[in-house]
């Protein structure tokens, strides 16, 4: 079984098809690419699966259970974690406390033991304290624990938001042009840490990206939209050399 399948999904924006007749089936473990010209309704996509839109058509299933249409953080506790294009932490925040923030979805206290500094609290903030510095020194960014997250350089402040989403404890991982605003370096390294979180947190990843290299080095396998449907799907190698998408997406 698979762990993300989607059938038919479609929604509609003032009479504007948006997304049509959309359908993936990812497996646990994978490396998925989504990618397609501006506009094709990738994006759309991420915010129908993580239930920021809901569709007028069409079943999401994760993990067999069927999660279409409902909220934003039911999604996210049913399994499903994201990162932005634009990137989107709390700047004023510490990196340990933007990394707390992800960890809150699954332990809690009561408001009047937050109110009151009751011990249960302050036994909770310790764990919650201790977790985060175990994910951050995964991404070696421990040592940066207590700088504001506004304050880290730009590559650093893309691993906090993929370690934020971490602390969730998904199943799966949506990557929204995770190399977008990086120099060349920059991306390398991206490519080894999303590798690298597959394998070490045994995670199965879908992520949206332009820059080519970076999507032919990492994803196993593509779905490539166009105005809204799917253009082609298949093994990484067989799309990117498929004549209809180099001629709509890579304009050659």
């Amino acid at each position: 079984m698979a762990l993300l399948e989607v059938n038919n999904l479609g929604i509609s924006f003032g009479g504007l098809r948006a997304v049509d007749d959309f359908s993936i089936s990812i497996e646990k473990g994978q490396l998925y690419g989504l990618i397609g010209p501006n506009g094709a309704g990738k994006t759309t996509v991420f915010n129908l699966l993580t239930g920021v839109y809901k569709p007028n058509l069409g079943i999401i299933k994760l993990d067999g259970a069927d999660i279409t249409g409902k909220k934003t953080i039911d999604v996210n506790r049913a399994g499903i974690a994201r990162t932005f294009q634009n990137i989107r932490l709390f700047g004023k925040l510490s990196v340990v406390d933007n990394v707390k923030v992800g960890l809150h979805n699954q332990m809690g206290y009561s408001v009047l033991a937050s109110i009151l500094r009751l011990p249960s609290f302050k036994k909770v903030e310790a764990q919650l304290q201790e977790k985060a510095l175990e994910i951050l020194k995964v991404f070696d960014l421990d040592k940066e624990a207590d700088v504001l997250a506004s304050n880290l350089p730009y590559g650093k402040q893309r691993k906090l938001e993929i370690c934020r989403a971490l602390a969730t404890n998904p199943k799966l991982l949506l990557l929204d042009e995770p190399a977008a605003g990086m120099n060349p370096m920059e991306t390398l390294e991206l490519m080894e840490t999303i590798r690298f979180v597959r394998d070490h947190f045994d995670m199965t990843i879908l992520l949206i990206e332009h820059d080519m290299k970076l999507v032919s080095g990492i994803c196993e396998e593509l779905t490539v939209l166009n105005f809204g449907r799917i253009l082609c799907q298949g093994k990484t190698s067989d799309v990117l050399n498929n004549p209809e998408v180099i001629k709509a997406y890579l304009g050659e």
